[in-house]
């Protein structure tokens, strides 16, 4: 039976732990106190004779692809990019949602819907803290759940790196709240590797997975290091200043919303050596494993593009819409949805095809088809 040192061996010394903080959150939530995350959002033992090795922290990890056979039959996984039973491009029908909100706010609208019919009383999010600082939170109020809209320069994990970290999800580490709070009705907004690990807990039966009753995703480039030196030597060469930017999005690049309304684009490419190492070998840009995924790529500004993956997300995405969300108008082009889909395809083989050259060159068997 392996456990969190093989964890420590096989994944955290090997540059693959993303900092989900699954292993904490399971460990937390069954009050064992064996692990902790650091500072630096690594997880690591807070009290090691508290650790019954019981392996479940083992097999969880999304690094760890013992189970991943399993759930992709459990969610009829297909290829290319998992399985897609609807697409839609919408947003929130609320303006001051849109105004907050990264693409169109469907995220937030969505949740609010599922809130106010009484399908969730919570959800996993993050709150924003500063300009560009964000939280893991566990909104439990309507009110909660506006202010988590949008993304910003921020890390899930590690007060004291807040600054220096540029994330898209939500974290489980805010998992272990579920059972203290008394929520059994939670949607979790996460990264495809969030996702992947609460997927894990599940199949498992792993408190406090029962909690959880819609798994959101978000269309994830990779997390990046947004140190002083790096934050200089972008806006140096890009000829920007951050106290200018008032909101950032990720779609076909970086895009930089600043004061004056100008918009700097900057090319993944550039953001590459500044990536973190786990993400340069995650090969989902989908959230292949969630209930319904969400990004902007492929839409019109101000639009969200979803993806409807599990019978219970679109039944809950048809509902929300005409209610808290809209949908775009395709009559005027036809082939707006297969656009969407084609530049979806394509940046989700491109991230895929990185990872596997960069596993390979690493002499790392590829074996998870993705």
């Amino acid at each position: 039976m392996k456990t969190f040192f093989n964890l420590i061996q096989e994944v955290q010394k090997t540059g693959k732990c993303h900092h989900c903080g699954a292993c904490v959150a399971f460990c937390s939530a069954l009050n064992y106190g064996a692990l902790e995350l650091g500072e630096d959002g690594i997880p690591r033992y807070k009290d090691v004779e508290k650790c019954i090795e019981c392996g479940l922290c083992y097999s969880i990890c999304p690094e760890v692809h013992e189970l991943d056979e399993e759930i992709k039959r459990k969610l009829s996984w297909s290829e290319p990019i998992g399985r897609v039973i609807s697409t839609r491009s919408v947003r929130s029908i609320d303006p001051n949602i849109r105004e907050n909100a990264t693409d169109g706010g469907a995220v937030t609208g969505l949740l609010l819907y599922l809130f106010d019919t009484g399908q969730i009383n919570g959800a996993i999010v993050t709150k924003k803290l500063g300009k560009f600082e964000r939280t893991p939170y566990l909104a439990t109020t309507r009110e909660e759940i506006i202010e988590s809209a949008g993304f910003f320069f921020e890390t899930s994990h590690g007060i004291h790196k807040l600054s220096e970290e540029y994330s898209e999800s939500a974290t489980v580490e805010a998992f272990h709240l579920l059972r203290k709070k008394g929520l059994t009705r939670v949607a979790l907004v996460a990264s495809p590797c969030q996702i992947m690990a609460f997927r894990k807990m599940e199949l498992l039966g792993v408190t406090p997975s029962e909690s959880i009753k819609f798994a959101f995703g978000l269309f994830c480039s990779g997390n990046f290091l947004f140190d002083d030196e790096n934050k200089k030597l972008l806006s140096e060469k890009f000829q920007f200043s951050w106290d200018d930017v008032e909101k950032i999005n990720i779609k076909e690049e970086l895009y930089l919303y600043l004061k004056d309304g100008n918009i700097k684009s900057i090319p993944l490419t550039e953001l590459d050596p500044i990536k973190k190492y786990a993400c340069k070998l995650c090969m989902d840009y989908t959230a292949q494993f969630a209930d319904i995924s969400f990004g902007g790529l492929g839409s019109k500004d101000g639009w969200t593009t979803v993806l409807a993956r599990t019978p219970k997300g679109r039944a809950c995405l048809e509902s929300a819409i005409n209610n808290t969300l809209e949908e775009f108008s395709y009559k005027d082009n036809p082939n707006y949805i297969t656009d969407i889909l084609y530049k979806i395809y394509t940046a989700a083989a491109q991230k895929r095809k990185s990872a596997r050259d960069r596993l390979r060159s690493l002499g790392h068997s590829v074996t998870f088809k993705m």
